[in-house]
């Protein structure tokens, strides 16, 4: 997997990063990963976990129901299929 490094980072934006982070319970790197996921993520593609999400949540699904989703949910990233 690639590795960037920021350079020149102004010290306010390392801050509100850190906070950002523990407030969500996550590291520093694994907050700055999601924040650039998603702001390079295309505008109105909707992903079928989002989609299933809102059809649960019509349906009177409970928080406590999409935690044990969350939970059994597999994480691995997608890797693109390779043709050659």
């Amino acid at each position: 997997m690639p590795i960037m490094t920021i350079r020149n980072l102004p010290e306010e934006v390392h801050r509100a990063l850190r906070v950002r982070a523990a407030t969500r319970g996550h590291s520093m790197e694994a907050e700055v990963r999601e924040i650039l996921t998603a702001a390079v993520a295309p505008e109105g593609r909707v992903k079928l976990g989002s989609l299933l999400a809102d059809i649960g949540r019509e349906a009177g699904l409970t928080d406590e129901e999409f935690a044990v989703f969350d939970e059994m949910r597999d994480k691995t990233p997608v890797r693109p299929l390779d043709l050659g």
